[in-house]
C-alpha cells in the first residue's frame, strides 16, 4: 500500500502551517487553501518577530532577504530563512524557518517546511516540500499536464483522481532531488528518498528509496 497521507510524508511539528492540514487526508488537498491560510496566519503573527511589508507579506525579522528578491503576497518568510538574489516569489508561498530560496528560484502556491533548500534555479509550483527536503540545482516541479487534463496520482494500487489542473509534487521529509530533475504533475516522493540527477519522475516513489530511472527504484540500505 502506497504511503501517501499527510502523516506518512510530513512531520507537522516542522512547520507553522500545521493547521492548514487539519481534517485533510492527502497533502495535495491543502493546495487550494494555501493563500487564504497565509492571510489568516500572517495576521496573527507577533509584530516583534515578523514585519508586515506590502499587502499580505510577512517577513521574520531574523530572515535574510536580498534586496533584489521579489515577494508578492500572500507570503510568509519564516525565522532565519534566506531568500537570495533575484528569487521570485509569486504569491501563496509559505517559506519555513531556516529554509533557503536561492538565486533565480521561483515559488508559487507552495509550503516549504522548515530547513527546506531550493537554492539554485529551481521552479516549485503547487507543491509541498517536507522538513529538510533539498532540490538540486535546476530541478523543477512541473505542475500542469501537457494535455491540460486534471492530474491523477498514479499508484501501485490504482490512480487517485485529484480534481486539480495544477498539481506539482508532494515531497516528503529528508528527500534529496538530484540536479536537473523534473518532477512531473502528480508526483509523490516518500520521505527519506533520493532522486538521481537528470531524472524524469512520475507517480509515487516509496519512502526510503533511490530512484535511478523509470522502472528502476531500489530500497535504500544502511552502510
Amino acid at each position: 500500500m502506497s504511503k501517501l497521507t499527510i502523516q506518512d510524508l510530513y512531520d507537522l511539528n516542522e512547520t507553522i502551517a500545521a493547521e492548514l492540514f487539519d481534517g485533510l487526508t492527502y497533502p495535495w488537498e491543502a493546495l487550494p487553501k494555501i493563500g487564504e491560510f497565509i492571510k489568516k496566519l500572517g495576521a496573527s503573527l507577533s509584530e516583534e518577530e515578523y514585519e508586515k511589508k506590502g499587502e499580505d507579506v510577512w517577513i521574520a525579522r531574523t530572515a535574510d532577504v536580498a534586496p533584489t528578491a521579489y515577494i508578492h503576497g500572500p507570503a510568509i518568510i519564516g525565522k532565519e530563512a534566506e531568500v537570495r538574489h533575484c528569487a521570485f516569489i509569486r504569491g501563496n508561498a509559505l517559506v519555513g524557518e531556516g529554509a533557503v530560496v536561492g538565486n533565480s528560484t521561483e515559488l508559487k502556491n507552495v509550503v516549504l517546511f522548515n530547513k527546506v533548500q531550493v537554492p539554485h534555479y529551481n521552479y516549485v509550483g503547487d507543491s509541498i516540500l517536507g522538513y529538510k527536503a533539498h532540490m538540486g540545482a535546476g530541478s523543477i516541479t512541473s505542475n500542469v499536464k501537457s494535455d491540460k487534463k486534471l492530474v491523477k496520482v498514479h499508484t501501485a494500487d490504482g490512480d487517485i483522481d485529484t480534481g486539480m489542473k495544477k498539481f506539482g509534487a508532494m515531497i516528503g521529509d529528508y528527500v534529496e532531488v538530484g540536479c536537473g530533475s523534473i518532477l512531473n504533475p502528480g508526483t509523490v516522493v516518500g520521505r527519506d528518498s533520493s532522486i538521481y540527477p537528470l531524472s524524469s519522475v512520475r507517480g509515487v516513489v516509496p519512502e526510503g528509496s533511490i530512484y535511478k530511472r523509470q522502472g528502476e527504484v531500489v530500497e535504500k540500505h544502511e552502510d
